[in-house]
């Protein structure tokens, strides 16, 4: 579903790519090779962190003990602050839409990797794959096909993603890494993790079976997502293909992508899909990090990149700054009041946010909050829902007063409850 925003014709100004007084002209043309230069730094900070992860978890594989585990979900938990933080280029970009699947796809039928609790069931009507269970079969046979499954690698894991069209079998990713890492959250929505032990990977004293294919699971899915990764650091590098096609059009096909990208992880995507819909339902297994109960960072990280974006400044993880002009700018040229207004909505969502992760860290995770007959912890989650709401709304009439027309993701959890079920 999408949300049709208003549009105005370009104005004269702004199709010459600049807007502002003569002595501080802001160009459009700056304002992309800012919002580039914040994506080329987020995906490489992404890549640093998911190399230290992998540094983890081979550490963890050559010498399973409780504490190695302990610090790959650590490096894990590490690896998701930065990548979140460029999940606002996903949908104003088709290069990285078309990609993110691979890195970030969810939910996942845990079935599809490893073993899982009786109460996860034994088939599904929509993926006959649910409980194939790659781990402990080396040759899978489905619906008349047969794969070969004797040798882990990255390559049959890519070729799994998502096998039989089914959007469900996450084979490769964050989340696959996560769940091999975790294991199931059977709490519900009582407090605690999964508890997947070390010794699922420790071949002299195995727990779950096949410990070796689990370890060449985990070494062959976070081998894939550092390639994936690479892939697009390379597409926002000064000759990058992501890079490249936004500077065919900077004027109106570059900042449109700016706010698009904005809008719809506001709107559609975190306050429908991945907050409203898991409130509504009261339903644990809406969690965005459900295994690892790390969902309150990626909610709070998603909204950081937004401002990333917009103020056109992302401080890395090294503490170092990437910054220049902004789409920030041009609407302050335009209508100092409405940037002042939207800079104003955008603190005040990170400000509830803030709020939603300091609880989570303090009193209860986000799986606890969004459950039946918690209105407190409900009210938290609805409070920042409702700051995305607004924001989104703010982010409409920047699009209208630069002059550009685009269309925001909508969500039946925020404009048809009724349907969800």
């Amino acid at each position: 579903m999408r949300k049709l925003l208003g549009s105005a014709t370009l104005a004269a100004l702004l199709a010459c790519g600049a807007v502002g007084p003569a002595s501080a002209i802001v160009t459009a043309d700056a304002v992309i090779k800012t919002y580039a230069d914040i994506a080329h730094a987020g995906y490489e900070d992404s890549l640093i962190t998911a190399k230290a992860l992998e540094k983890a978890v081979e550490a963890l594989l050559a010498k399973p003990t409780a504490e190695d585990l302990a610090t790959a979900r650590t490096a894990w938990i590490a690896a998701r602050r930065p990548y979140q933080q460029t999940e606002v280029y996903r949908f104003g970009n088709t290069i990285v839409d078309d990609w993110e699947g691979k890195v970030n796809a969810w939910p996942l039928d845990e079935g599809l990797i490893d073993y899982v609790d009786g109460s996860y069931g034994t088939e599904s009507d929509e993926n006959p794959f649910f409980v194939v269970n790659l781990i402990a079969n080396k040759s899978l046979s489905v619906g008349g096909k047969t794969i070969d499954a004797s040798s882990i690698t990255p390559e049959l894991l890519g070729n799994l993603h998502e096998v039989g069209e089914v959007e469900a079998n996450v084979a490769t990713g964050y989340h696959a890494i996560e769940f091999l890492l975790w294991g199931q959250d059977l709490n519900g929505t009582d407090g605690g993790a999964g508890k997947r032990p070390h010794t699922d990977f420790d071949k002299a004293n195995c727990t779950g079976g096949n410990c070796g294919r689990r370890a060449d699971y985990l070494a062959a899915a976070t081998k894939l997502m550092i390639s994936d990764i690479e892939e697009m650091v390379a597409s926002w590098k000064a000759d990058g293909k992501a890079r490249e096609a936004l500077m065919k059009d900077p004027a109106k096909g570059g900042l449109t992508a700016i706010l698009t990208g904005m809008g719809s992880l506001s709107y559609g995507e975190l306050a429908g899909e991945r907050m409203k819909l898991g409130l509504l339902l009261h339903d644990p297994e809406e969690e965005h990090d459900c295994f690892s109960d790390n969902t309150h960072e990626s909610h709070y990280y998603d909204t950081v990149g937004i401002q990333n974006v917009y103020n056109g400044k992302y401080t890395r993880t090294d503490g170092s700054v990437v910054e220049g002009p902004s789409i920030s700018d041009l609407v302050k040229a335009k209508d100092a009041s409405l940037d002042g207004a939207l800079r104003k909505d955008l603190a005040a969502t990170h400000a509830k946010m803030t709020i939603l992760k300091k609880r989570a860290e303090t009193k209860e995770r986000y799986d606890q909050m969004i459950g039946e007959g918690n209105a407190e912890g409900n009210a938290v989650v609805q409070a920042a829902i409702d700051a995305l709401v607004v924001q989104t709304k703010s982010i409409e009439k920047a699009v209208v007063a630069l002059g550009l027309k685009t269309e925001v993701e909508g969500s039946d959890s925020l404009d048809n409850p009724n349907a969800v079920k």
